[in-house]
């Protein structure tokens, strides 16, 4: 459950939610890398579609986030290509909520951007033939830190959610392993087929 639906989380946690995805969003506008405006666009549709389809895990459900992959390949833009697909999901078909967009853009689009700032240099410094791994640590810290960050909403949110959140975070661990397995897979195939997406990002250079 990375879409966390209204009328389940607390007044300052919805209110600090908001402020960090605004303060977020404004920086990354800032930031914006218009060479990767195509790719962003495809892969937020690529993120609108794959999270309609969810996988039933004990009491919750889960489906995929790519949120790892997308931190790789656009970096800041990761921010508002997240929002704006999550926006769209809200709008047309309940996941999530309006109120609630703010908190979930936040434990989406935070794990990208850390994901972004720790992998992407990397790609620099290895050979192509260990890029698997490196999407693969991508991919798995993408799930693993969005589990946290959404138990965490949960866990501020009052004293009754703290044991669904603990069964939450245990419902991304094998999520986390398949994320893994596909942004390493995606991650090879582009380093052969569009080396140039992989380039670090102008923004990550320092």
């Amino acid at each position: 459950m990375a879409h966390i639906p209204d009328g389940v989380l607390s007044a300052p946690v919805l209110i600090g939610g908001a402020v960090f995805s605004i303060g977020l969003l404004t920086t990354a506008l800032r930031r914006l890398d218009d060479e990767r405006l195509p790719a962003a666009a495809v892969l937020s549709a690529a993120f609108f579609v794959s999270s309609l389809i969810t996988i039933p895990i004990g009491p919750t459900s889960v489906h995929l986030l790519l949120n790892g992959l997308m931190g790789l390949l656009l970096g800041w833009t990761a921010i508002p290509a997240l929002f704006v697909a999550l926006l769209l999901q809200a709008a047309f078909f309940g996941y999530g909520g309006i109120l609630v967009l703010g908190v979930n853009t936040l434990n989406m689009a935070l794990p990208a951007l850390i994901c972004a700032l720790l992998f992407t240099p990397l790609l620099r410094r290895i050979a192509p033939a260990r890029f698997f791994w490196i999407g693969a640590a991508a991919g798995l810290c993408g799930v693993l830190l969005t589990g946290g960050l959404v138990a965490l909403s949960l866990g501020l949110s009052g004293d009754a959610f703290r044991t669904a959140a603990g069964v939450l975070l245990a419902s991304y661990l094998p999520l986390a392993l398949v994320e893994a397995l596909i942004t390493g897979t995606v991650l090879t195939f582009l380093q052969r087929v569009a080396p140039e997406l992989l380039e670090p990002l102008v923004v990550l250079r320092g």
